[in-house]
């Protein structure tokens, strides 16, 4: 058994890593600290402690690390830039929500050596395939079980490692499994043997029992055997034969079963746990929708308060919140600007005790993320408290910062009968925002005041706009909502409304095909509720159902609704726009979420079954249990769980079949949760993975679990039969 650092540590910079170096940590302007970090020898693990001696030690995961940005592109590194030069500073960027780590090097080599050495190892570990990540795996619970480092592993380790892989085995199997893998008698298992020991202990009954089924003699799916499953349980209708070498050829480990166009149970798992056995469809990864129809008929992923990092009333305003949210896929973030000092407008949530930060600042991070996921168009979704003087500046930032990203008039001159859609408009930030009269004016000329108030009739606030600000402002006008009629005879296309969720709820209530209709003509924006002080969300899906677009979250808090919105968005490309169904797109069709019954020509019962299946990492054994959501149109929301497992989180097997059946299937969202059961108290979240019904495979099909901040957590998943019928 290799770890997957094995043949790096040649790399120069990872031997610097390796001998380690004092650097400064840095959390603000006062708090400057001497750390000394090495990186360990798996070349997967940053040691790290305090200089003073007898302070305790920390590490981290190389794979925990999603980039390094090198120089002051961090606001703590900014803060000291007179301190520090750029060549000495970097900044560990962590997946999720964990805050970023600021470093100083002693010299500008230093920085070098961990900049580049930390890029090599990421990139590494993307470049791994699923067994090279298992090996990893293995690799480190070995080192956690060796706990006096001597390279073997004797049978009290072996009894620890157990509880920490959440296995409740009694003393005598487990010393069973011990002895059998222990070939050279020692007693203690070795790097292969410890593998061995490792087959023996994940031996997948539940696939085992699949891959007996189909195989002839046993031991191994012929080509026929394996175009049979294939036909049979995963529904591949085309060129079965054809698929079934290439899967052959991708995913069977022994070159001798290869040659008989033969796949080992090795190669059965290999491919179950492959990117073609996952639950979600490789034909939806990337982008595969029409781009070139109207903003308004697309979902558009979008931020609440961007600026925040924490709750409303204290926490702290950062332009990583931009940054987080647009790497990814966000395509709507939201700017609060108010007067600042010395002529510069300030981004806060205002009236609260939110910190600061600088208008220009959240301009120029926007600029350098916007497209790093994502071509399509961003919208900059301005809320504008400041005085005529300070939005002179905004707009000088806008132009200077963003220069020809920033779109200044319609593209082909004229007034737009229809919005553009997100292909014309890729490379392009949108600003979303009050205007100066209307586009036809613009065009015709009839404005030309320095400054001005909203000019529709239907605009309530007295703000003095000024003209430079409300030029920038083409495509997305902000205007207040009179009412579904009212906007039906009177609204242009590029006006935008804004809804509170409490107003979007009752709109929906009242008038739900009206809403569906205004929205295949215009964008609307939903917001969460003022009172939602501690940034929590509400549930996206009812929005959607209306074909509202721009529903925006607080993409700072982990929880529920950000998890359908990471799930919706994870189609198409993962490019934060989704086209929305045809039946909400089109102004001659009538759709009422609130009776999805009355949609023409749907025939509406579809189920699915599940049998699940879980490996999941954790420091305690575990009672899992799984509960299947389905999220939707009032009459599919519905959930149902397995049966709870006593202690065992590491391989449990259900066999449960759960049935739904679903109306709208192109509205619909599946949710799958593991939690621990607990009798007493609320069970504990250990997992959950969510996707478009549209997006699913169909058979046997493995799902891999995500934390509750939305990064995955490997080897951890759920293994599923998903079958889903229309009845006639």
């Amino acid at each position: 058994m290799a770890s997957t650092g094995r043949g790096l540590p040649e790399d120069d910079n990872l031997q610097s890593m390796l001998v380690g170096a004092v650097m400064r940590k840095i959390k603000s302007r006062t708090w400057k600290k001497q750390r000394y970090f090495k990186l360990e020898d798996d070349c997967m693990t940053i040691w790290y402690k305090s200089k003073k001696a007898g302070n305790a030690h920390s590490t981290f995961s190389v794979s925990d690390v999603e980039a390094i940005r090198e120089g002051h592109q961090s606001e703590v590194l900014l803060s000291i830039a007179d301190e520090f030069p750029a060549e000495r500073c970097f900044t560990m960027v962590f997946r999720g929500r964990r805050a970023n780590l600021d470093l100083v090097a002693e010299s500008a080599e230093e920085a070098e050596s961990w900049i580049r050495g930390m890029r090599k190892l990421i990139e590494n570990l993307e470049n791994m395939g699923e067994r090279e990540k298992l090996d990893q795996w293995i690799w480190d619970w070995f080192k956690k079980a060796d706990k006096n480092n001597d390279g073997r592993m004797n049978f009290k380790e072996v009894q620890n490692l157990l509880k920490m892989m959440n296995v409740d085995m009694n003393e005598q199997h487990a010393h069973r499994l011990f002895t059998m893998a222990d070939k050279s008698q020692s007693g203690t298992l070795e790097d292969d043997e410890f593998v061995l020991f490792y087959k023996m202990l994940t031996q997948r009954e539940d696939v085992l029992r699949v891959f007996q089924r189909y195989s002839a003699d046993g031991q191994k799916l012929s080509l026929s055997d394996l175009d049979h499953f294939l036909r049979e349980e995963q529904l591949v209708g085309d060129n079965v034969q054809q698929y079934a070498k290439q899967l052959i050829e991708l995913y069977e480990p022994s070159d001798r079963a290869k040659l008989l166009n033969a796949m080992t149970f090795d190669g059965f798992l290999m491919y179950l746990g492959s990117a073609e056995g996952s639950i979600f469809s490789p034909q939806r990864r990337g982008v595969y929708q029409d781009m070139s129809q109207p903003l308004c008929h697309y979902f558009i992923s979008s931020s609440h308060n961007t600026y925040l990092m924490e709750d409303q009333l204290r926490g702290q305003s950062s332009v990583e919140g931009y940054i987080r949210a647009l790497k990814r896929g966000c395509r709507c973030v939201e700017v609060d600007c108010w007067d600042g000092a010395n002529g510069e407008p300030i981004v806060y949530h205002g009236h609260t005790f939110t910190s600061k930060i600088l208008f220009k600042d959240v301009v120029s991070a926007v600029g350098k993320y916007a497209f790093k996921v994502s071509d399509y168009p961003v919208i900059l979704s301005i809320e504008n408290h400041c005085s005529v003087e300070q939005q002179r500046v905004m707009a000088q930032h806008l132009n200077h910062i963003l220069g020809d990203k920033l779109l200044k008039s319609t593209l082909d001159g004229k007034a737009p009968i229809r919005l553009p859609s997100p292909e014309d408009l890729k490379g392009k930030i949108l600003l979303k925002a009050k205007k100066i009269g209307g586009l036809e004016e613009s065009f015709s000329g009839t404005e030309d005041s320095l400054t001005g108030e909203p000019s529709d009739e239907d605009e309530k606030s007295k703000q003095r706009l000024s003209k430079e600000l409300s030029d920038c402002v083409v495509y997305c006008k902000s205007v207040r909502f009179n009412s579904f009629k009212h906007a039906r005879i009177h609204s242009k296309v590029y006006e935008v409304a804004s809804f509170t969720e409490y107003k979007a709820r009752k709109h929906l209530r009242e008038a739900g095909t009206e809403f569906v209709l205004h929205n295949s003509r215009q964008l609307t924006r939903v917001y969460p509720s003022g009172f939602r002080t501690d940034s929590s969300n509400f549930g996206p899906q009812e929005m959607w159902n209306a074909g509202c677009q721009i529903v925006a979250l607080n993409f700072q808090t982990a929880g529920e609704g950000m998890d359908l919105n990471d799930g919706l968005f994870s189609q198409n490309g993962r490019c934060g726009y989704v086209l929305k169904p045809s039946f909400m797109r089109e102004v001659e069709k009538t759709f009422d979420p609130e009776m999805p019954q009355k949609l023409d020509g749907y025939n509406p019962v579809i189920s699915g079954q599940q049998l699940p299946k879980v490996n999941i990492k954790e420091d305690s054994i575990v009672d899992p249990l799984v509960r299947v959501e389905i999220h939707g149109v009032p009459t599919d929301q519905a959930k149902q769980e397995t049966r709870y497992i006593d202690n065992n989180g590491f391989n449990p097997v259900w066999y449960d079949t759960l049935r739904f059946t679903i109306h709208t299937p192109d509205l619909a969202m599946v949710r799958f949760v593991v939690e621990d059961y607990d009798k007493t108290s609320k069970n504990d979240f250990v997992g959950q993975y969510t996707l478009p019904l549209t997006c699913m495979q169909q058979g046997y099909r493995h799902i891999y679990l995500l934390s509750k901040d939305g990064t995955s957590i490997p080897p951890s998943s759920l293994f599923v039969h998903i079958r889903i019928t229309g009845l006639k």
